[in-house]
């Protein structure tokens, strides 16, 4: 510890930046043991364990960013702590340290400069934040529709992901939900730059949108993204926020259980769910997904060993999404032989996210002929 310089103020910006739990820990090392990155091949030089020690005694002199910007946020360590510590919490204030003084990686300094100028963190123009509807007829919202479909930036921007957003937005119509979207007036949610320590940028955008959804008259959000989710519902009510806020699986669960949505056309697949971590463990949502996948006729279900609390992480949380990860320690290469060996012919989540983690992995193991990646709306519209 010699050459460790110890700084009492690290420490006390950590814990006033909402790391404060950080104290509690009483290393165990618990959290290191569940972590996804100790089932890489290739081992990487992350330890949470580690981390929280260096925290608590107020060193920041991480030198490398495969180690402060390894987590991906997956919260499976925080199932494990016998003192219900929020480690992604923790993870998200000691990197908000280094972000102030600019040490972020240059992939992340690049998404947190196009979310500043266009309001997205995939460097589109703002003004085609609705090019995804292009040939599906979607409604603007007004002060009288009830609900405002949110749609992620990925699924705004991203040819593949847009496709998930035209289908949810057709079995809401399907379902006669009464929806709009406000269009490009609407920014990020903010949940990556948040997660990267911005807390800055993070708290403009929360504001910025929390002021349009106001003033626009909304009460109730649909959320496209396990991740808008998360923020919508935990994060931006400290700022003064009080929409209702939903999953999209979560509504059309409810719409099919009261007979408003109706599935019908048999897919004699074999389909295997694959659990987005911001939608499991962050926000308990386990049961709507699968019951969704189970409703559709003649569909064989399978599951991972690992599910649920337990489930393997894609690695795009935690801002992962836009830095490069080396064969052997991607996680989603671990979820497609898995499926692969259980005989899955489809691998569904309900994440952006996971389907550009997943997808990369089919074709990086040859595996794209043999097996798709699909959202589990894209099936259902399949079976409407």
């Amino acid at each position: 510890m010699s050459d460790l310089m110890i700084f009492d103020e690290v420490r006390d910006v950590i814990v006033a930046s909402g790391g404060e739990e950080i104290q509690m820990c009483m290393q165990c090392g618990l959290c290191s043991g569940s972590c996804p990155w100790g089932r890489m091949e290739e081992k990487s030089e992350f330890n949470i364990r580690a981390m929280f020690h260096m925290g608590r005694l107020g060193y920041d002199g991480y030198e490398s960013d495969d180690v402060l910007f390894a987590c991906t946020t997956c919260n499976q360590c925080a199932v494990k702590c016998p003192r219900g510590i929020k480690i992604p919490n923790v993870v998200r204030s000691i990197r908000s340290v280094i972000a102030e003084t600019g040490g972020i990686p240059k992939n992340l300094k690049a998404v947190l400069g196009s979310i500043n100028s266009q309001g997205n963190p995939w460097s589109q123009e703002k003004d085609e934040r609705v090019a995804w509807t292009k040939g599906c007829d979607v409604p603007q919202f007004t002060p009288e529709t009830e609900y405002l479909l949110y749609v992620c930036c990925t699924s705004a921007y991203d040819g593949r992901s847009q496709k998930v957003a035209r289908a949810i937005a057709d079995l809401l119509k399907a379902a006669g939900v009464s929806f709009g979207i406000i269009g490009n007036e609407e920014k990020c949610c903010g949940e990556s730059v948040r997660k990267i320590g911005a807390e800055e940028e993070f708290g403009k955008l929360a504001e910025y949108n929390i002021n349009l959804f106001n003033n626009k008259g909304v009460k109730k959000i649909i959320t496209t993204s396990p991740h808008c989710l998360y923020t919508f519902k935990n994060e931006y009510p400290e700022l003064g926020a009080e929409f209702e806020v939903i999953h999209y699986t979560e509504l059309l669960q409810n719409l099919m259980a009261g007979g408003k949505l109706k599935i019908s056309k048999p897919m004699p697949r074999k389909v295997i769910y694959h659990e987005p971590c911001y939608l499991g463990r962050h926000s308990r949502v386990f049961d709507a997904p699968r019951e969704l996948i189970n409703a559709v006729p003649e569909i064989d279900a399978l599951e991972f060993e690992g599910n649920k609390d337990y489930s393997l992480c894609c690695s795009g949380g935690g801002a992962r999404i836009w830095m490069e990860t080396k064969a052997g320690q991607r996680f989603s290469d671990v979820k497609v032989k898995e499926a692969s060996q259980a005989g899955a012919e489809v691998i569904a989540t309900a994440c952006p996210y996971c389907i550009v983690m997943l997808e990369d992995s089919l074709k990086n193991q040859n595996k794209d002929e043999e097996m798709s990646v699909k959202d589990i709306s894209e099936i259902l519209k399949e079976s409407l």
